[in-house]
């Protein structure tokens, strides 16, 4: 039977929570099968995981749909969560980022291809396919370049860079002074650079 539940539209707010789940012992516990578990990972994390898809997709049905599949990759993924390697709200993320890239990919491969018979005849809008198609190669550039930073550091950027998260919500979510949480994302963002030989 499918763990994921019902659809994300009414998703619970973290507002109000009494205190926070342990995300890394629920991912473990889903790792061998435990729904109930995973029922309580899926509260916990499911508003941050659905606001991170509509900030990619900007559309919140497809935000949606891109939910429940990251949701479903992430349960069936559990079992690789390696806390030596980041946080589990960031390794989640990082998932979610991946399935609403691939969304948004896969509808403007879909769009070029309805609009290639009319590319000879009249003036095409580049901007925000234009945009969109740069954002994910330098997206996939950053990845790459994100291996040579510390756990810290990736950690800190995944959540800045690929969530789209501001300093003050990336410290909540690592639960760091927020002075801190700038310091790793800017140590972070000069080794990213100096990797990508921006500025050379």
């Amino acid at each position: 039977m499918d763990p994921i539940g019902p659809a994300v539209s009414g998703v619970p707010s973290w507002e109000g929570a009494p205190a926070a789940p342990d995300l890394a012992e629920l991912l473990k516990l889903s790792a061998r099968g435990d729904q109930a578990a995973f029922a309580r990972l899926y509260d916990a994390i499911a508003a941050r995981v659905f606001g991170l898809a509509v900030r990619v997709v900007r559309d919140p049905a497809q935000a949606e749909e891109v939910t429940q599949e990251a949701l479903l990759e992430i349960w069936k993924m559990a079992s690789r969560f390696d806390p030596d390697r980041g946080s589990p709200m960031a390794w989640m993320l990082t998932i979610v980022h991946r399935k609403a890239v691939d969304r948004v990919r896969s509808a403007e491969a879909s769009t070029r291809r309805d609009t290639t018979y009319h590319q000879h005849n009249q003036a095409v809008d580049h901007d925000s396919t234009a945009d969109a198609a740069h954002a994910s190669l330098e997206a996939k550039r950053v990845r790459t370049a994100m291996h040579s930073l510390t756990a810290v550091q990736r950690e800190a950027l995944e959540l800045a860079y690929f969530g789209g998260y501001t300093h003050t919500e990336v410290a909540t979510m690592l639960d760091l002074p927020v002075g801190t949480a700038k310091t790793r994302i800017r140590d972070g963002l000069i080794r990213l650079r100096d990797t990508m030989g921006v500025g050379k």
